[in-house]
């Protein structure tokens, strides 16, 4: 599947954890998922990205407590599979629960694409 990863971890800030290849994913990430802002979940369609934010589905929080949200940005041609958000959130977490359980908690954080 092609999409962009973003979360944080228990002690380390925001950053992407999967690329899709690009060289620059923040401008995409920011087109995505522009008007949401402070939403704790969202599913929003734009032109040929599917946004996708959820709380942790394991019930995960950083060092002061707060839920980690996992947000995704599926990438065309597969942002037209999901008609539902459970439907993305089922697929997504499917891909990045082993991988993000093996970086959560590191006390530094890791490089991006880490589900190479």
């Amino acid at each position: 599947m092609n999409y962009l990863w973003a979360t944080r971890g228990k002690t380390w800030g925001f950053r992407f954890l999967h690329t899709a290849g690009l060289a620059n994913p923040l401008a995409v990430y920011e087109d995505a998922f522009a008007g949401t802002e402070g939403m704790p979940e969202t599913f929003t369609r734009r032109d040929k990205t599917l946004a996708v934010r959820f709380p942790d589905p394991d019930g995960r929080t950083d060092r002061a407590g707060r839920v980690i949200p996992h947000e995704f940005v599926v990438l065309a041609p597969d942002y037209a599979i999901f008609q539902d958000a459970d439907a993305a959130r089922r697929a997504l977490w499917s891909e990045a629960r082993e991988p993000y359980a093996a970086v959560w908690e590191r006390t530094s954080p890791p490089t991006a694409d880490v589900l190479r």
